[in-house]
């Protein structure tokens, strides 16, 4: 019995430790393809939000979360069950506005970053900035046009 739970643990970390790689490449990629950081970091969003926009779906298929009635909610599901469930990581949430309608999700262990290292001459660069399409596009998919207004991504 132990022996399939070691089995589905080392096949998380292969598929976590894969997905990382990949999108290091792709992101390698999209620095050769594009002149300046600027349009890689457009490029990763429209990625991201493709992505949230069909990850939306299983989301909530597999989560079993009920409509969120508040912002607090909102924030709580996306930092304590998706990028949980999708990433493995539970992002801290701080910063709230004073009117409560903006906050940050801190991530501290981003496994996007593991085995990155970025030349100085991109500094402009926001690495992980397919995450801020998929929250993007997953959002939008729910109608929440109140938080896509208030979303915005930094590096």
């Amino acid at each position: 019995m132990s022996r399939q739970a070691n089995r589905g643990t080392e096949s998380k970390k292969m598929s976590s430790e894969l997905f990382t790689l990949t999108y290091g490449a792709l992101v390698t990629q999209l620095c050769k393809d594009y002149e300046n950081d600027e349009d890689v970091n457009k490029q990763l969003d429209k990625m991201g939000y493709n992505i949230g926009v069909r990850l939306i779906e299983d989301f909530l298929a597999r989560s079993n979360v009920g409509k969120c009635h508040d912002f607090r909610e909102t924030a709580d599901v996306i930092a304590k069950v998706a990028f949980k469930m999708y990433l493995g990581i539970t992002p801290s949430i701080t910063n709230w506005s004073p009117a409560g309608d903006e906050f940050s999700l801190i991530l501290e262990n981003n496994p996007l970053v593991d085995f990155v290292e970025l030349p100085d001459n991109h500094s402009s660069l926001i690495y992980s900035n397919l995450l801020c399409g998929v929250l993007r596009g997953a959002l939008e998919m729910v109608s929440t046009a109140y938080l896509l207004g208030h979303l915005k991504c930094g590096a």
